[in-house]
């Protein structure tokens, strides 16, 4: 796990497979998310730099914009109902998920694999650590190309991406705030097409 201080060279910086970051945004800054193999989905979360209680919300987000997915122009909020990100851009098809909880250990327990598992709740909490932060619990993620139709009787169904190779969103700050980004480890269910690869970012 890592802290990135942001260059504005745009860059890619890479999110290791499996691995998160954190990376300290100032208002106004943009930074763009890449799937770089295209079926990797990023647990995203976002704090205020200043008390990270105040944290980005889906609940919050999805009361604000009555949509279950964000669309490009939209806010997402926070659990103060005060906007923190804004998507103003997105190349792929605009499939992502505000409704499923951060994988942890207790998922894979339940999921039937014994031992240790690599999960973006404890990715979140050692990219935390490396700003000397830790939060008491772990907020519901923008799970950032994640596929997970709902059917109209209501079911969820964990899929593939549909977004492709090298396909980003770009996300911009409305406050000073540290962002969050786990390349997730799922490779139990479908989500990331079995396999848990990099991705990456930029900033500007």
């Amino acid at each position: 796990m890592n802290a990135t201080t942001p260059s504005t060279d745009g860059a890619p910086i890479r999110i290791p497979a499996r691995s998160g970051v954190a990376v300290r945004l100032a208002e106004g800054t943009t930074i763009k998310v890449i799937n770089t193999h295209g079926h990797q989905v990023v647990d995203t979360w976002a704090f205020n730099q200043d008390d990270i209680g105040e944290s980005m919300s889906m609940e919050h987000s999805r009361t604000a914009l009555l949509k279950v997915i964000p669309r490009v122009g939209d806010s997402l909020l926070t659990n103060h109902r005060r906007p923190i990100l804004t998507l103003v851009e997105d190349t792929t098809p605009g499939v992502h998920d505000t409704l499923i909880a951060a994988c942890d250990r207790h998922r894979y327990a339940q999921l039937g694999v014994v031992g240790h598992h690599d999960n973006c709740t404890d990715n979140l909490a050692a990219a935390l650590a490396t700003l000397g932060l830790e939060t008491r619990e772990t907020p519901c993620p923008l799970n950032l190309f994640m596929n997970v139709p709902v059917s109209a009787g209501g079911e969820l169904k964990f899929v593939p991406p549909v977004s492709q190779a090298g396909q980003y969103v770009v996300l911009r700050a409305e406050m000073d705030l540290i962002i969050v980004m786990s390349a997730c480890p799922q490779d139990v269910t479908a989500v990331n097409g079995m396999t848990p690869t990099d991705a990456h970012y930029s900033i500007g």
